[in-house]
């Protein structure tokens, strides 16, 4: 139930960036072909913000459905049993990077918040809001890299956590029987 909710948030706020910065971007191109000077000077600044946040936020889902890039053919050739090994393998080499990733971004917000860092042009948005970005996709992959290698290592069931199995409720985002 609560994977559902977390899934459901996440590909609504991605969705919401998206849509936000398509928005700008719009705005900003039909204002500088037809009135100039009521173009928007920060929207490429603001357009590649919420890219960014929304791409670190996506790769949470990346995680839940095994769309990061990953070698699927030596795990397709191997039984399932190696499979579940060297997926616990990955999970593990992917938590160290996610857990120093997280570090070293929470370490480049707090010197940018205190050196209250700005952007360059008239908006001067605070740049530590845009630093955030990295840890905070980072600590949701961390999350969802916990949740896999707890299911690797006490919930495996060759049947259904084989390479490229996602059961169908986790794929359309939780409307199935436990969503």
């Amino acid at each position: 139930m609560h994977d559902a909710l977390w899934d459901k948030a996440e590909r609504l706020l991605v969705g919401l960036l998206g849509a936000l910065a398509m928005l700008i971007g719009l705005v900003q191109v039909v204002g500088r072909y037809v009135a100039p000077r009521y173009a928007i000077s920060w929207a490429e600044e603001v357009i590649v913000y919420l890219i960014v946040w929304g791409i670190m936020l996506a790769a949470s889902q990346l995680v839940r459905t095994d769309g990061h890039v990953r070698p699927d053919l030596l795990l397709r050739a191997v039984p399932s049993r190696v499979q579940r090994w060297m997926e616990v393998t990955n999970c593990i080499a992917a938590l160290i990077f996610c857990v120093g990733l997280s570090w070293y971004g929470w370490s480049i917000v707090s010197t940018s918040w205190q050196l209250d860092e700005r952007s360059s042009s008239d908006l001067q948005f605070p740049m530590w809001l845009y630093s955030a970005a990295v840890p905070t996709g980072a600590m949701l992959m961390t999350a969802r890299y916990l949740i896999r290698l707890y299911r690797y290592l006490f919930a495996f069931d060759p049947e259904t956590m084989t390479v490229g199995h996602i059961p169908e409720h986790e794929r359309s985002g939780g409307s199935g029987p436990s969503g």
